[in-house]
């Protein structure tokens, strides 16, 4: 008797921990569980894990050690990198420019900040949601402090120019900072934060197959961030709290993982992503919405069929073992129409205005069905 699979379609929501990361994170919960900043010998363990896992990062990202910071996820290393940055620059300036397809975690943040007197430009982007180089630079003023651009877009895939658009900011004010949030792009591209002028960079664990509750942010030599969280001054100070040793040591692991084949994995994906377009693309009034060339994630891929709601589709597809997304996990409490896919299908900017009442469905396809 054949066992019935599921299959996890899920994975830019999240991913399932490697094993050796399980298993290495169980040894830390039950042996090396010291408090890494006490003085004695298991807070030593301790904190030699939290080295260990520094020196394996800032490798990845050919960065300095002691240029990141351990968070509790992406959405916090997102906040403490614009609201830290804005807070510590204001007095040059009150303004900050954004896109309109970023993660709720940049833009809630960028609204929360126009609450505090903030100025917020936020611009658009092409039929293939990728913003432009050029828009960003003419946008940028010399009260401009901080540029918060996404590595890959969470919702279709798109790669945007980071290289491109971190040269375009320093060129037109040298004193912006330039953030990227690399959720989805940490762990299936190479990003060399120096080399691409880029100041701050926000990282997830759970969505490289490391575990949930787990993040960090780079931080360029000179940039000075007003601390969100206040208390026993571990991090230089920057983010009070016992560290999260396991998950730390964890997602260290998942990134080592990732990065020893990335470029092996990479071709599995955009092969496993090809194949599904194919066969998808067969089915009458199914379309793919933004780039289905390997200039995009090769980890992403959004689709709509028109006539069917998401949810009907996503509940018939779950009937049969298949798990897909309608639409950013994070935004599954607050249903509405998806700002990214508005955004790069704007009048004048893609195929046509969005119809309102047409259903949008979200397929991530991962590693090995399982993996991301």
């Amino acid at each position: 008797m054949n066992e019935k699979r599921d299959i996890y379609l899920d994975n830019s929501a999240t991913t399932r921990c490697f094993p050796e990361v399980a298993a290495l994170m169980n040894e830390l919960f039950l042996e090396d569980y010291g408090n890494p900043s006490a003085m004695h010998h298991r807070g030593v363990t301790a904190e030699r894990r939290i080295a260990e896992a520094k020196k394996i990062l800032a490798g990845i990202l050919k960065a300095k050690e002691k240029n990141l910071c351990f968070t509790s996820c992406g959405t916090e290393s997102d906040n403490l990198a614009i609201i830290g940055a804005a807070m510590a620059s204001q007095r040059k300036g009150k303004h900050l420019i954004t896109s309109l397809i970023e993660h709720p975690a940049v833009l809630e943040t960028m609204k929360y900040l126009e609450t505090q007197g903030f100025e917020i430009t936020r611009l658009g982007v092409d039929r293939d949601g990728l913003i432009s180089p050029e828009e960003i630079a003419a946008a940028v003023r010399p009260d401009t402090i901080l540029v918060s651009v996404m590595h890959t877009n969470n919702i279709i895939g798109a790669v945007e120019p980071v290289e491109e658009i971190g040269k375009a900011v320093k060129a037109a004010n040298p004193n912006t900072l330039f953030h990227v949030d690399a959720v989805q792009g940490f762990g299936k591209a190479q990003i060399y934060p120096k080399r691409m002028n880029i100041d701050l960079l926000s990282v997830s664990g759970h969505k490289i197959h490391g575990p949930k509750g787990t993040g960090f942010l780079y931080i360029a030599d000179g940039v000075r961030l007003v601390p969100q969280m206040h208390g026993g001054g571990q991090q230089n100070g920057l983010r009070s709290g016992t560290e999260n040793v396991p998950g730390i040591a964890g997602m260290a692991l998942a990134a080592r993982m990732l990065y020893k084949d990335l470029d092996s994995d990479r071709a599995k994906l955009f092969s496993m992503k090809n194949r599904l377009i194919e066969r998808l693309g067969v089915i009458p009034d199914v379309v793919f919405n933004g780039r289905t060339d390997e200039t995009a994630a090769p980890h992403i891929l959004s689709v709509r069929v028109r006539g069917v709601r998401a949810e009907v589709l996503l509940h018939a597809l779950e009937d049969k073992g298949i798990f897909v997304s309608a639409g950013s996990a994070c935004s599954s409490n607050h249903p509405r129409p998806s700002e990214t896919l508005m955004a790069h299908r704007r009048p004048g900017k893609g195929d046509g205005e969005l119809d309102p009442d047409q259903p949008l469905c979200h397929e991530h396809n991962g590693r090995d069905g399982c993996g991301g």
